[in-house]
């Protein structure tokens, strides 16, 4: 099954969530120290909402380069899942648990592509990878897709599951090495988050192909 990359649509850049860095600066440096300056020993001068860290980056923003490319290779990644969820929703005559699967995949990982797009947005990089990378593991060509759209009845339950079995192997291949490699809080915390829950769904879909 070839790899291919989607490009995420304008939609989806538009619909970004800024995320700050706000609730994670509050542990920085001097934090602690004692109160030798003078800023730090008027009343209510650390904690003023109109108080501004020097240039400091917030922890939202500090990234590597793999934070970047996990970021960049996973929004078209969840954009796929999405897109394959919706032709699954689409169909008649799918048994009920496939439906709340797919249903499942969309309402989480549509958050997540707003979420990451606003990452990127953040860090000020590009919102997609540069030519010449690799695309994303697991991810469907035009030939699979088109499989999965014309399908119908037990064979789309079947194909669906079969593909999205290895959609989220790629993505938890992914997630694994920004854990290993990554330094942005945020995105780390995403990776083994995604790990973890698509670890769980391709058990629940081996356990669905089963009964087919």
């Amino acid at each position: 099954m070839k790899n291919t990359f989607l490009t995420v649509s304008a939609t989806a850049l538009a619909s970004v969530l800024a995320l700050t860095g706000c609730a994670s600066g509050t542990g920085t440096s001097g934090s602690t120290t004692p109160a030798t300056s003078s800023a730090s020993s008027m009343p209510g001068m650390n904690q003023g909402p109109g108080m501004m860290s020097s240039g400091a980056p917030t922890a939202s923003a500090e990234h590597n380069a793999a934070d970047t490319m996990f970021v960049q290779g996973m929004i078209p990644h969840h954009t796929q899942a999405v897109e394959m969820s919706d032709m699954m929703l689409a169909k008649k005559d799918i048994p009920a648990p496939i439906t709340a699967l797919a249903t499942k995949i969309k309402a989480a990982q549509g958050p997540e592509i707003t979420t990451m797009t606003g990452w990127l947005k953040d860090w000020n990089e590009a919102p997609t990878m540069s030519p010449g990378h690799g695309m994303g593991e697991g991810m469907m060509d035009d030939d699979d897709l088109k499989k999965l759209e014309t399908a119908q009845g037990t064979e789309a339950s079947k194909l669906f599951l079969t593909q999205m079995i290895a959609h989220h192997q790629g993505a938890i291949m992914m997630a694994q090495t920004e854990t290993t490699q990554g330094k942005n809080p945020d995105a780390l915390r995403l990776s083994k988050d995604i790990a973890t829950s698509q670890e769980a769904e391709i058990q629940e879909m081996q356990q669905l192909l089963d009964t087919l």
